[in-house]
């Protein structure tokens, strides 16, 4: 069975980015949030096995929402999506449960690579 993926960014294109990627690489994609709030209703949900989170989104942002989604389920998969420039935040992330992290714009072998990394594939 394809592993499930949940996307959560604020912008569509990043979004649609990311999709082609995992769909051609094989994964099935069973949802997307714009923001925090969003990830973290779609997380009850669907409960996929990964989500992909960006860092800076309004509303609620990606650490925020990912403390949240680690409340419910600390056995939780998330790999933080951050703009170059964003080191501190990346840093933070990764100190509140985050598995790994991919930075924009995205490297479809990178983003591929972290994926079976932390889904231990």
């Amino acid at each position: 069975m394809a592993n499930r993926i949940l996307i959560v960014d604020d912008a569509a294109f990043m979004r649609m980015m990311i999709r082609d990627i995992l769909t051609k690489n094989g994964f099935e994609v069973v949802g997307e949030a714009q923001d925090g709030a969003q990830a973290i209703e779609k997380y009850k949900e669907l409960r996929p096995d990964l989500i992909t989170m960006d860092i800076t989104m309004p509303e609620m942002d990606g650490i925020a929402a990912l403390k949240e989604i680690k409340k419910m389920d600390a056995g939780a998969k998330v790999i933080m999506c951050s703009a170059m420039g964003q080191q501190a935040m990346v840093i933070d992330a990764i100190q509140a449960g985050a598995k790994d992290f991919i930075v924009k714009p995205f490297q479809s072998d990178r983003v591929v690579e972290a994926i079976n990394k932390t889904l231990g594939v």
